[in-house]
């Protein structure tokens, strides 16, 4: 299968924890394609781009050099590739969320970072973990390594690790805890500085930021009496404002407006208490503000 040099070209993580929800976001941004066993690439339907199947390691790199003209990527790997001069930050996704940390033996660790002068820290993101160190002006053997990085306590190759922690389990489950974070990351979409096509590029970002704000919202419809509307719009300003529609009955409206999903139940709640009726909530799966 030839890859068109002309079409703008998506790179996504083959494998990893930010594959999964990558490949969930596109087609929820209506970027479909057909993906093929041990596929490299993925021309997209109805849109002249490609999807790049790729480490996540070298999505940094690729985007960088032009190779691919968009990303999703985590935010730690852009750092540990010294790729963030080189490459536009699009979009935060609201996924993959981590944080690089220093762990050390729950019992007989050192309970701060100066205390780990001079030992061996074993590392799976040697970049940002010198860099830590060096800021803190702390000295140590550090020890690049890939894989399982907990057990190199337990092997005794390494006093301390500097590893991606997520919910802290795999942590807990080999006797180490944080004693410092060193950066928090997640996934983030971005682009290289002469992409291809510019305007394929706007319009893949504009789709993507409509999924990820639908994913912020719900859409709340209520009844309320003309009476009370100036209260209800307090309740529900809405983005910008709330769409208000008159009823059959004219001392009563019908209002439509986007509300925080997060605070819904707690609104709809203070609109029942107010008076409103008819009170519905809808999930958004897309929009454009």
């Amino acid at each position: 299968m030839h890859l068109d040099p002309t079409l703008t070209r998506i790179a996504v993580p083959s494998k990893g924890r930010l594959q999964e929800p990558s490949e969930s976001l596109l087609r929820a941004a209506g970027i479909k394609y057909r993906k093929r066993d041990r596929s490299l690439f993925s021309n997209v339907d109805g849109l002249k781009a490609a999807i790049l199947f790729v480490r996540p390691d070298d999505i940094p790199l690729l985007v960088a050099e032009g190779a691919a003209d968009m990303g999703l990527v985590g935010e730690d790997l852009v750092h540990e590739n010294n790729c963030g001069a080189r490459v536009e930050k699009k979009l935060d996704l609201g996924y993959g969320f981590c944080r690089l940390a220093v762990a050390t033996r729950v019992v007989g660790g050192a309970k701060k970072v100066e205390d780990l002068r001079g030992q061996k820290i074993a590392a799976s993101m040697s970049v940002s973990a010198r860099e830590f160190f060096k800021k803190k002006n702390v000295d140590v053997n550090l020890l690049e390594v890939t894989g399982s990085v907990e057990i190199m306590v337990a092997l005794g190759l390494a006093d301390a690790i500097v590893d991606l922690v997520e919910s802290g389990d795999t942590l807990r489950d080999n006797g180490l805890e944080v004693i410092e974070t060193v950066a928090q990351s997640q996934a983030i979409l971005i682009q290289t500085p002469k992409p291809r096509d510019e305007k394929l590029c706007e319009l893949v970002v504009r789709r993507l930021r409509g999924v990820l704000t639908a994913q912020q919202y719900s859409l709340l419809e209520y009844n309320i009496h003309r009476d009370k509307l100036k209260q209800a719009e307090a309740l529900t300003p809405g983005y910008n404002s709330p769409t208000i529609s008159s009823c059959e009955d004219p001392d009563w409206v019908a209002v439509k407006v986007m509300v925080p999903k997060k605070q819904s139940i707690e609104v709809m709640d203070k609109l029942e208490a107010l008076g409103a009726s008819a009170i519905l909530e809808t999930l958004i799966s897309n929009c454009r503000l």
